[in-house]
């Protein structure tokens, strides 16, 4: 079954554990053992979790003498901002028209209640 980019990065980000190695991950790279640290899960669960993002393309893995090192790659994350963000101007629009209504209903009441 193929899946779009978009839907494959926000199963992806569906998970708390790989929100949370790619915060780590914001802050430079790390090994395997380094993002597993945090985290009372098994060097295998968080492989598997690095597979999830890697398929997604949220990060990339090198070799380096016998470590693995993950890296962020967010271009993923941006198409998912730039897709919310569309989201977030429809909202943003009609609280704008949700405040014009409520401004308008207290001038009408202020002027009911003036003689």
């Amino acid at each position: 079954m193929s899946t779009d980019r978009l839907s494959v990065t926000f199963a992806a980000l569906a998970d708390p554990t790989r929100r949370a190695i790619l915060a780590i991950l914001a802050k430079g790279e790390a090994s395997v053992t380094e993002l597993a640290k945090p985290f009372e899960v098994s060097l295998p669960a968080i492989s598997k979790h690095l597979k999830v993002l890697e398929r997604a393309g949220l990060i990339a893995r090198t070799r380096d003498a016998q470590w693995r090192l993950c890296r962020l790659e967010a271009e993923p994350l941006k198409d998912a901002a730039d897709w919310i963000e569309q989201y977030r101007q429809f909202w943003e629009q009609n609280f704008d028209r949700l405040d014009e209504y409520l401004q308008e209903l207290q001038a009408e009441e202020k002027s009911d209640r003036e003689p």
